[in-house]
């Protein structure tokens, strides 16, 4: 009787912890979050590309890999271009935009044959793809009240991984019945996302009052790139992006030259992912109201040395254990920084700050590679899970310095900004924030998860993948 009634109890506390974490956020917040899932099904192409270009088109690995460099490039560009559109003509807009160029363009890409014409098309997919990206971000900032941030930013995240896990696992399906099925599958996708925010997702940008237009400067790039403070964490989310971008690169490299087989790749690395769907919302639940700067901190270092740890690997299960060490730092950073990054935006500026946030995944997905390549080559494998521990060091000393004086969760760093907001209902801690969500459309070519990515909505993912704290976060693979 005692087990049955400690049983019951369990079960009672584990509905009672499933309420309290979705409980409170807006009805269109999960209209984001539907269209995020479904999104996330559909990116079969992400899974696939690498193959489809080397066995079923016959075209060289290092094509596959102009094509994934291609793609990334693609996204670094349309980062900022986003971003301003984002707070020019608006977030809805702005998704609406990059969703149907996406879908047009991944439907494109299933009938290219001619090896410059992928090459091409693939950069507009990632150009697309990436632009959803400070639109998500900003259009979750806008409708989520500041204390329930971090708990939004990991549902959306949570629903990217999962979303990914049942796509990667069907991509294989799909492609052994018809690639290009997979490419137009995805197409779909991508317009039934764009079909729910055009009926489903009002505009949430705050509208400048005629006193704000004349008292308040106008956020440019400029502005951006002045604000010390938060370009410096932009640069620490560089650094922590090339950290986890090696879950993608520098892993499968090392686990080949170990003697490893791709398929003991997939065996370690889809721990990841199991984790993260599995712990991701009971994890936000305990760290949502506490310090961000004591969390990016460990985190950092967690991520830092989980990967350095893959040093001493010698076995598939001492691999999926060091998986498990930095997949807990990826869960912890990934909404903490993304929180962060909406924290350090002024409201009238959260396009053009997120655009810069997004670029900073963009730009480690391209370096990453090369980085990965040239010291496993010159030094091995180990220099690599070395370096990963020393780049975990720097962000989170930091992250130290740069945090200091960080006003309470729902302060603004930038100053409040009072004004109405379109069809919003404006919270006690941040009158700018509207009842309107976001989506995190992210497609990329490259046969990784990242801006997983990053995100963070949007995302945000390779290319920037969706997992470790990619504004998809997005963000990673």
């Amino acid at each position: 009787m005692g087990e049955l009634t400690m049983s019951a109890a369990g079960s009672t506390g584990l509905r009672r912890a499933a309420r309290e974490s979705v409980s409170g956020l807006p009805r269109e917040f999960w209209w984001l979050w539907t269209s995020t899932l479904i999104n996330r099904l559909g990116a079969f192409v992400a899974t696939f590309m690498a193959l489809y270009l080397t066995l079923d088109r016959g075209y060289s690995a290092s094509y596959a890999g102009l094509v994934a460099s291609l793609h990334g490039l693609g996204g670094v560009l349309s980062s900022l271009g986003a971003g301003v559109m984002t707070d020019r003509l608006g977030r809805r807009p702005t998704l609406l935009v990059a969703q149907v160029s996406t879908a047009c363009s991944v439907a494109l890409l299933g009938f290219m044959r001619d090896p410059g014409a992928i090459a091409a098309v693939a950069f507009l997919v990632g150009m697309a793809s990436n632009a959803s990206r400070p639109a998500a971000q900003a259009m979750m900032a806008d409708i989520v009240k500041p204390e329930d941030r971090v708990r939004a930013f990991s549902l959306n995240y949570w629903a990217i991984n999962l979303g990914f896990a049942v796509s990667s696992a069907g991509a294989g399906f799909v492609a052994q019945y018809s690639y290009l099925a997979g490419f137009l599958g995805e197409a779909a996708l991508t317009l039934v996302c764009a079909v729910v925010v055009f009926r489903k997702l009002p505009e949430s940008r705050p509208v400048r009052t005629a006193v704000e237009q004349a008292t308040e400067s106008a956020v440019r790039l400029g502005t951006v790139l002045r604000d010390g403070r938060f370009m410096s964490v932009v640069g620490l989310s560089f650094v922590v992006a090339l950290i986890f971008q090696q879950a993608s690169v520098g892993l499968p490299v090392a686990m080949g030259q170990d003697g490893f087989s791709s398929a003991d790749y997939g065996m370690a690395v889809a721990v990841n992912g199991v984790l993260i769907v599995v712990l991701q919302i009971p994890v936000t639940r305990f760290i949502e109201h506490r310090d961000p700067r004591r969390l990016l901190i460990i985190s950092s270092v967690v991520a830092g040395y989980g990967f350095g740890l893959t040093a001493f690997a010698g076995s598939i299960g001492l691999y999926a254990l060091t998986v498990c060490v930095w997949t807990l730092a990826e869960i912890v950073n990934a909404p903490t920084q993304t929180g962060l990054v909406v924290r350090l935006s002024p409201v009238h500026g959260r396009g053009r700050y997120q655009g810069m946030y997004t670029m900073s995944w963009a730009v480690a997905a391209l370096v990453a590679p090369l980085m990965s390549g040239v010291i496993i080559d010159r030094f091995g494998a180990e220099w690599l899970w070395g370096t990963c521990g020393v780049l975990g060091t720097v962000a989170a000393l930091g992250y130290a310095v740069l945090m200091r004086g960080l006003p309470p969760q729902g302060g603004s760093l930038n100053g409040p900004v009072h004004g109405p907001v379109r069809g919003a209902t404006p919270s006690s801690a941040d009158q700018t924030v509207p009842h309107r969500p976001s989506v995190t459309p992210v497609l990329p070519v490259t046969p990784s998860r990242h801006p997983r990515a990053a995100v963070a909505a949007g995302s945000a993912g390779p290319s920037v993948p969706p997992s470790p704290g990619c504004p998809d976060g997005s963000t990673s693979r």
